[in-house]
């Protein structure tokens, strides 16, 4: 089986709209183990949301696009 390949990317792939800042922001907010809200939540860090339901996280929104759900 092959594995995920993370240098080289395309430029496709390199060249996204999400912040170094932002991904920093985003480890130290996983560090921190917070807490999640039984239904749909999600948190904004600027540049990207995410979004998840319950303990889990569920996906990514871009900055522009909607989120639903409790704001953390």
């Amino acid at each position: 089986m092959p594995r995920i390949q993370w240098t080289g990317l395309p430029a496709a792939l390199r060249d996204h709209r999400i912040s170094a800042a932002d991904l920093h922001e985003l480890k130290v907010w996983r560090e921190s183990e917070p807490e999640a809200p039984e239904g749909a939540w999600y948190k904004d860090f600027g540049s990207f949301k995410i979004c998840g339901f319950g303990k889990y996280p569920k996906t990514f929104l871009l900055r522009e696009q909607s989120a639903k759900g409790q704001k953390l």
